[in-house]
């Protein structure tokens, strides 16, 4: 062999070799650019996505980018996301939703779409109603519309939404499904209604009401989730007064599926720095969340859990499609 064919084959050699090695490299520095987190609402959800997002790119060394993708009960984030490369540079931040839109036939696909990363947070819905109305709590109100010749009127986000599936779970363990009245509002708009007086109740989220509970025109008589609101820590739970409901809004983190493990777990470990620093769980009381971190596996079995939940209220309420 010539010296200089010799001399060929080891540059060869050496030219594979920084190519496997550059390679290998460049799939351990994930994220090589911005990771784009799909924002599905506005409100709550988007003001702690804001906030997550900073805190997950300070985790990574690369920026997150929230992008809000409204509409359709989060239909359209949904199938943007799935329909994207899993490959870490494209997650959503999601809720219950993903179970909803899919049994109210929005979404043709469901959660196992989705790898899950981790949940983040948790909001507990409040109900509230008009401080005329003289109730303190869930008893004295389902006593109240038992007696009462006509149905109330309660105020929901929209047919299908979050705020009609919790309200309906909880007149109905309150025993007066039958004398409810659901008129639709749109968002935010709960306080201004109740006090116009063209809705009896409402449920939503406490800091909606807070304004108002401080100047006494509203009264909150329960929430539903199985802990107290951290911002409202007198009101009892409805299994607390004896309605057994337990409903919450999680939020957290999805991929689409396929997206490789060691990006998973990268993401995983930089929402649960996030979920856990200072200045996400300072946050939570002005923005409307109880920081709630849980991890893949049990995060997985959350969602799993929920649909079924799910699916089977809105068989139920005969929204099933």
């Amino acid at each position: 062999m010539s010296f200089w064919k010799s001399r060929g084959r080891i540059a060869a050699a050496a030219v594979l070799a920084a190519t496997f090695v550059g390679s290998a490299s460049a799939k351990a520095e994930y994220p090589e650019k911005p990771v784009e987190m799909t924002v599905l609402f506005g409100g709550t959800a988007n003001t702690t996505a804001q906030l997550l997002a900073e805190l997950m790119g300070q985790e990574l060394g690369s920026p997150v980018v929230p992008v809000a993708r409204t509409g359709g009960g989060g239909a359209i984030g949904y199938a943007h996301v799935q329909a994207t490369r899993p490959d870490g540079y494209n997650i959503v931040w999601n809720s219950n939703s993903i179970n909803t839109t899919h049994h109210l036939g929005t979404l043709p696909f469901n959660y196992e779409a989705f790898e899950p990363i981790a949940q983040v947070s948790v909001e507990i819905p409040v109900l509230a109603v008009n401080s005329t109305k003289g109730w303190t709590n869930l008893q004295e109100m389902a006593e109240a519309v038992k007696a009462g010749d006509e149905t109330i009127n309660v105020g929901i986000s929209g047919k299908g939404s979050f705020t009609h599936l919790a309200s309906a779970a909880l007149f109905d363990a309150m025993g007066i499904a039958d004398k409810v009245n659901y008129i639709s509002y749109g968002d935010g708009k709960a306080p201004i209604e109740l006090l116009a007086g063209r809705i009896d109740a409402a449920i939503q989220w406490p800091g909606q009401f807070l304004s108002y509970i401080k100047t006494g025109d509203l009264a909150v008589l329960g929430s539903t989730g199985a802990e107290p609101v951290s911002v409202l820590p007198d009101v009892k739970p409805a299994k607390d007064q004896g309605f057994d409901v337990d409903i919450s809004m999680w939020r957290g983190l999805a991929a689409p599926v396929g997206t490789p493990e060691e990006i998973l777990v990268k993401l995983e470990a930089a929402a649960k720095a996030a979920a856990e620093s200072e200045k996400f769980t300072s946050a939570a009381a002005n923005i409307g969340y109880e920081p709630a971190f849980k991890g893949r596996a049990e995060f997985g079995e959350v969602i799993a859990r929920d649909d079924a939940f799910y699916g089977e209220l809105l068989g139920k309420l005969g929204m099933m499609n």
